[in-house]
């Protein structure tokens, strides 16, 4: 009897592995809602939330979300705690030298935060090219040291204010202290802050893939993703994307004529 008892406890404990082992673990930074955040029960929800699950039912594997912070996204790639980065991780040529990328799923865009005194004097508005906008002789540029804010502008030719925070940026461009931040959507929030001092440049300054990392080599799975992405839109999952999160999506650019066709469309 005990050794029955042993052997159901093994079986058990394999079955037990097996099914770990057939877990696709996904790293994600759960403080980007509604892309990579939780729910008010604290469970991962959003829009990358969903497509990691429809991946899992893809590929017939259970999903673990791991929530990890993004600088060590990749690092647990590498280590083999995670299986796939899904979450808004833009394909860099750094980033490529140590992970393989999957085709782009969604695409962020750069844009710009602007003084308004400053727009309306030098008619800055979305018809304006972004040759014309890096053309504005007299912009003084502010950024923090290292990101986009700076290295866009600078690319241009332009010297940037380096500060320490984007909150400090953000009360430059507000106060008439700068003239123009760049960045991505969080540029929409200081906007929607600071309404009757600043105005929003929309033009995509730079578009970036944004696409699923998984360890260098693993070509499998690379190949499967892929897959599954040339799926999401016959399948019916970007229209149920842009059903359940078109709404979440306005709020977090403050106009709710923005929906998720922004990030899913060139």
């Amino acid at each position: 009897m005990k050794k029955f008892v042993v052997l159901i406890l093994l079986s058990l404990l394999l079955v037990a592995c097996q099914s770990d082992d057939e877990s696709l673990r996904v790293g994600m930074d759960l403080r980007f809602y509604p892309f990579t955040g939780m729910d008010a029960e604290g469970n991962p929800s959003g829009v990358e939330v969903d497509i990691s699950k429809a991946l899992g039912d893809y590929l017939g594997r259970n999903v673990e979300i791991v929530n990890t912070e993004f600088p060590m996204l990749i690092p647990a790639l590498q280590s083999g705690e995670i299986d796939i980065v899904i979450g808004s991780m833009s394909v860099t040529e750094e980033r490529e030298k140590t992970v393989d990328f999957s085709k782009p799923y969604m695409y962020d865009k750069i844009v710009a935060l602007v003084n308004k005194d400053f727009a309306e004097n030098n008619e800055v508005s979305d018809e304006m090219s972004v040759d014309s906008f890096f053309s504005l002789l007299n912009a003084r540029f502010i950024g923090i040291t290292g990101s986009i804010a700076v290295s866009i502008p600078q690319s241009y030719g332009y010297e940037v204010q380096a500060v320490t925070s984007d909150a400090v940026a953000e009360r430059e461009i507000a106060t008439g202290g700068a003239d123009v931040l760049v960045g991505a959507y969080t540029l929409y929030g200081m906007h929607d802050t600071n309404k009757e001092t600043t105005l929003m440049y929309k033009n995509a300054i730079e578009l970036s893939d944004i696409a699923m990392a998984v360890k260098e080599g693993n070509r499998d799975l690379l190949d499967q993703v892929n897959d599954f992405i040339d799926t999401m839109e016959d399948s019916g999952l970007t229209d149920q994307l842009k059903s359940d999160w078109n709404e979440e999506i306005g709020k977090k650019l403050f106009d709710a004529s923005m929906t998720l066709d922004y990030y899913l469309n060139k």
